[in-house]
């Protein structure tokens, strides 16, 4: 009789490639994506611009996702955050998932190149290698500037969803740009603050583990005042009206006022600060969307 062992068939879970694709993440990204669709336009954008722009736009950024999740299988599996990932777990083979991001890459490119432009997919296209290799794999590990620099890919947003629309790179659609550039790293650096320790047990350079905590709070806090400028901007520029000047004030004092907190040494608040900082951005882009079509 034969009796030597085989093999347990490979299950695949679908829960776990969707977790791959880090959707809450993408969904943030697909909301600014459609503000910057509907600012680009005064009135309604063509539906099929919605849908396949922004199908495009959504399977690149969840490829790169997942290809973050392969790179990044041996620290994730050391950190309370992100040790339950499904590469990182052993649930999905590394090869699996790459497979499943090049189909996700190829899909979504093609998806944006034959349905809506070509502009638009070489920058989905440019923002995706940007997160998914420049920065995961070189930046991350190189710099604890890394967030800054690798910051303008998972500020593409807007810009790739007006650039759908009209098919232009805009002024205005790269102001949105530059708002989530200066929000980037008083958002992260927030949540660095709070997984110091085990940046540092993984030998991820960042911030807090290179320059300490109180040189982080002071970046933060500059930063935050970056991003206050920036966001009056499109009420500087006519960009925005009345409804966007007053919403975007209170949350700009908000912001100011937990990252005045971290500088202060308020540690302890950095998670408070970080969740914070999602809701400040949903909330400022419908704002942005709100003014566009009720200006006063």
């Amino acid at each position: 009789m034969n009796f030597e062992a085989t093999a347990p068939p490979v299950k695949i879970n679908w829960r776990d490639y969707y977790e791959m694709c880090k959707p809450n993440v993408v969904i943030l990204m697909l909301l600014t994506s459609l503000v910057g669709m509907f600012m680009a336009v005064p009135g309604m954008v063509p539906w099929d611009v919605l849908v396949w722009g922004n199908l495009g736009i959504a399977m690149t950024a969840a490829s790169a996702a997942v290809v973050n999740h392969v790179i990044d299988r041996r620290i994730d599996g050391q950190m309370g955050r992100t040790h339950n990932r499904p590469v990182a777990k052993g649930k999905v083979e590394p090869i699996h998932a790459l497979i499943f991001a090049a189909v996700l890459a190829v899909v979504g490119i093609g998806v944006l190149y034959v349905f809506i432009n070509s502009l638009t997919a070489w920058l989905t296209l440019a923002s995706s290698v940007g997160y998914a290799l420049v920065y995961t794999l070189y930046l991350k590990r190189a710099t604890p500037q890394n967030i800054v620099i690798g910051g303008i890919a998972g500020a593409m947003p807007p810009l790739l969803g007006w650039a759908a629309v009209t098919g232009t790179v805009d002024p205005n659609a790269l102001l949105l740009v530059l708002i989530i550039y200066t929000w980037t790293p008083p958002h992260f650096w927030a949540l660095a603050i709070h997984k110091r320790d085990e940046y540092a047990k993984v030998e991820v350079p960042m911030l807090p583990v290179t320059h300490g905590l109180e040189f982080t709070g002071l970046q933060v806090l500059l930063y935050t005042v970056l991003l206050v400028i920036s966001t009056m901007l499109p009420y500087v520029v006519g960009m925005s009206g009345f409804i966007y000047l007053v919403g975007v004030t209170v949350l700009n004092v908000r912001f100011l006022y937990w990252a005045w907190k971290l500088y202060r040494g308020a540690y302890q608040q950095a998670m408070k600060t970080f969740w914070f900082s999602i809701i400040y951005l949903m909330v400022l882009f419908v704002l942005l969307l709100v003014d566009h079509y009720l200006p006063i």
